[in-house]
């Protein structure tokens, strides 16, 4: 299995191919095109992230190998893709590496300087949430 390091790197080198960032808005929306369909059943005020400008909703499970499946979706093409980015890269860990983890992804990518004010701190209280999440199970 990746660490968080390495799949990040993966994304930072995945963007890097791109100069203009239409090209990487287009890149952020076929990641989240690819997100896995996130159950209707899930779709509570409880999973609902406050603070983000759009609806997202996120939730974690943990598996029998410690590791946390994580699952999400938005309402917004462009934040479903944000979204997707941070489950390619927390997804399937263990629950202590995704509360420790450093996402130096999302600034290496340039995405807090091509986002409003208000996404941008959509995507902290994503990552905030999953954290959260992440310290729960560690916890237990």
């Amino acid at each position: 299995m990746k660490t968080i390091n390495e799949i990040q790197d993966e994304v930072i080198e995945e963007f890097s191919y791109l100069d203009d960032w239409m090209d990487k808005y287009q890149l952020i929306i076929e990641m989240g095109n690819e997100l896995p369909a996130f159950p209707e059943k899930d779709k509570t005020p409880e999973h609902i992230i406050e603070g983000c400008q759009s609806r997202v909703w996120i939730t974690g499970e943990e598996q029998a190998d410690k590791t946390i499946r994580i699952a999400a979706d938005s309402d917004a093409i462009i934040v479903k893709g944000i979204i997707a980015m941070l489950v390619k890269v927390l997804d399937g860990q263990k629950a202590e590496d995704i509360r420790d983890a450093d996402l130096y992804f999302i600034d290496r990518v340039g995405l807090k300087d091509h986002l409003s004010p208000t996404r941008s701190n959509g995507v902290l209280a994503m990552v905030r949430h999953i954290k959260l999440l992440a310290s729960a199970i560690a916890g237990k």
